[in-house]
């Protein structure tokens, strides 16, 4: 008399795990896809470079160290290189960001 009461117990735990375990697989596939990779700054130049927009355009920090910055510029600029197949407008900006970076801005802006 107990094991019928008990196997009929087991089954409606089975079923009820069952249910839980599909409602968990339903809302972990209706789950919003969150991308991977890093969002990038939408937007596009300002007319007079600032040092957040320099940092931005080299992937650096504000404060970052003159090495820092020389090094960020060569790895974006062997990436964007006009001689490689990269946009002059792209290097100037690039050219244009270090140089902020550095201090060494005229304030002329890009030759662009």
């Amino acid at each position: 008399m107990v094991l019928p009461l008990l196997a009929g117990l087991a089954v409606a735990a089975a079923a009820l795990a069952g249910r839980y375990g599909i409602q968990a697989w339903q809302a972990y596939k209706a789950r919003p896809v969150v991308p991977r990779m890093r969002k990038f700054y939408e937007g596009g130049f300002q007319p007079t470079m600032t040092k957040r927009e320099a940092a931005l355009i080299l992937g650096i920090r504000e404060n970052a160290t003159p090495e820092k910055v020389k090094e960020a510029h060569k790895k974006v600029m062997v990436a964007n290189h006009p001689d490689a197949g990269g946009s002059h407008y792209l290097a100037s900006k690039i050219n244009e960001a270090k140089d902020v970076m550095l201090g060494k801005t005229k304030g002329g802006g890009s030759a662009f």
